[in-house]
């Protein structure tokens, strides 16, 4: 072979190489990356092309695939999709996927490896794939009154099983259908995500376990009063209580809501003081007890720790080394103390659970299109946030804040509830935010909930969590306790 020739040879192989290659690498190696791409319309035809499986509440399918005539053959519908929404999320063609439509994918559209005979069985009789139905624990009667009770004020409810971590009830408002961005005209979907998008109110966060994080306000005071019980406090231990407190360097002081005095002596118990929730009394009595031991107690309840129920949730925080006047601050859950109102559902749960905290779970069960269980979520403890006699005396200063204090408004008849107000300072020019953390019946509880209502629902800086957010709290508490008496939670 002459020079010429064996150099086009060589040419030619090196391009044949590269060919070679490039087909590959986007073939094997890129393949997944190009199946993600939003810009693939064929992976679009292809995933909404199957049967995607059904979510389930309560035996009923409230999101599900409806065949159409149209390059997608099916269309993702929702049953009280405004109700679900924080739950079951969103399944776009445009805006791909959100909530247990996110999570639940693989399940939903029948490719996780759980589903391997489904598929291969429908292969051999040339049937289509189909995915798994996930069945949630979510009480529909409860989440209906919950969201019924929270009205169209912004805030959040989150309802919790304290034996077992299942998530019985999860609002947020304001809220949205997802059926506005399911649709298969991308111009309609574009047209509602951007008015979504644009709604000052923000109906596509989840303020109830992501999104911004609220100030605690005085719920956090369960949390600094769990710590002063691990410490050999007693309910009966005298605190100090004055009218105004000084913060030490600084020229400011902490005063109790109103401006009163707890008590004319300017002293009195640990139970008392969480029965009026007495500002200066948890001040004195967090800067007394370090932040350390606080922020210790904090972790035990589940603060700072990635959570996926399976939904992912926005870790609550804590401050970073505060000095003794932010540590006071601290105490009475303002400062830079954050939580959502699942981990504040998570604290009343824990109290109510003996001191055993369990891993909050969504997804109860999956099943096959067969209707074969393919998996079940079993109760997890996550933490044991306190000892069984120091839960039971919380709990029974508790029951004193419904009783006798200021959680009157969540009082049921001939049912002991155990209770917590808040009222948060926001930092703003606004009115403080409202809640109300409680369950019921306390010796034995059945739910454990929390209840938040931002600025007081309608702006009024009188708003308190006793008169705005218990009674919500009351609605749902009275509802879990008929349905737990049917039988039927």
């Amino acid at each position: 072979m002459n020079e010429p020739a064996r150099r086009l040879s060589v040419i030619v192989l090196v391009l044949f190489l590269a060919l070679l290659g490039a087909t590959s690498w986007i073939q094997v190696i890129n393949a997944e990356d190009l199946n993600q791409d939003p810009r693939n319309v064929r992976t679009l035809y292809r995933e909404f092309g199957n049967f995607r499986g059904p979510i389930v509440v309560d035996g009923q399918s409230v999101v599900y695939s409806t065949p159409v005539d149209d390059p997608y053959n099916y269309q993702r519908s929702y049953t009280d999709g405004e109700l679900f929404a924080s739950a079951t999320g969103f399944y776009s063609i445009v805006y791909g996927r959100t909530g247990l439509e996110q999570t639940e994918n693989q399940l939903l559209n029948g490719s996780d490896d759980s589903l391997f005979w489904t598929r291969l069985g429908n292969l051999f009789a040339g049937e289509q794939q189909q995915g798994a139905s996930v069945e949630t624990t979510l009480s529909g009667s409860l989440q209906r009154v919950a969201a019924e009770a929270l009205g169209d004020r912004a805030g959040a409810v989150v309802a919790l099983d304290p034996e077992t971590g299942k998530v019985l009830a999860m609002v947020t408002s304001p809220t949205y259908d997802p059926a506005l961005l399911a649709g298969h005209d991308t111009s309609v979907v574009n047209e509602n995500y951007a008015n979504l998008l644009a709604d000052p109110a923000g109906p596509l966060i989840n303020r109830a376990i992501a999104g911004d994080t609220y100030p605690p306000g005085s719920t956090f005071k369960l949390v600094v009063s769990a710590a002063a019980l691990e410490s050999g406090f007693t309910p009966d231990t005298e605190l100090y209580a004055p009218q105004e407190l000084e913060l030490p360097g600084t020229t400011t002081t902490i005063g109790n809501y109103g401006g009163v005095a707890c008590d004319p002596s300017d002293h009195m118990s640990l139970a008392d003081a969480l029965r009026v929730s007495c500002n200066t009394a948890f001040a004195d009595l967090g800067m007394s007890l370090g932040w350390g031991v606080i922020e210790r107690k904090a972790h035990d309840f589940g603060w700072d720790e990635p959570l996926d129920i399976p939904l992912p949730v926005t870790a609550s925080r804590l401050p970073e080394s505060p000095d003794a006047a932010q540590t006071a601050m601290s105490a009475i859950g303002q400062y830079d103390v954050r939580a959502t109102p699942l981990q504040m559902a998570m604290v009343a749960a824990a109290i109510g659970n003996d001191g055993t905290l369990m891993r909050p779970y969504l997804v109860d069960a999956v099943r096959a299109p067969d209707l074969k269980v393919l998996s079940t979520t079993e109760p997890e403890v996550l933490r044991e946030s306190m000892t069984r006699s120091d839960a039971t005396d919380l709990r029974e200063m508790m029951v004193d804040v419904v009783s006798n204090g200021t959680g009157a408004g969540a009082r049921i008849g001939g049912v002991e509830v155990a209770g917590k107000t808040g009222t948060a300072e926001t930092g703003r020019d606004t009115a403080p935010h409202t809640w109300f953390v409680s369950f019921a019946p306390a010796d034995d509880p059945v739910v454990a909930l929390a209840v938040i209502v931002e600025e007081g629902g309608d702006g009024d800086r009188g708003a308190t969590g006793g008169t705005v957010a218990a009674p919500i709290a009351k609605a749902v508490m009275e509802e879990a306790l008929r349905l737990d008496a049917e039988g039927d939670l």
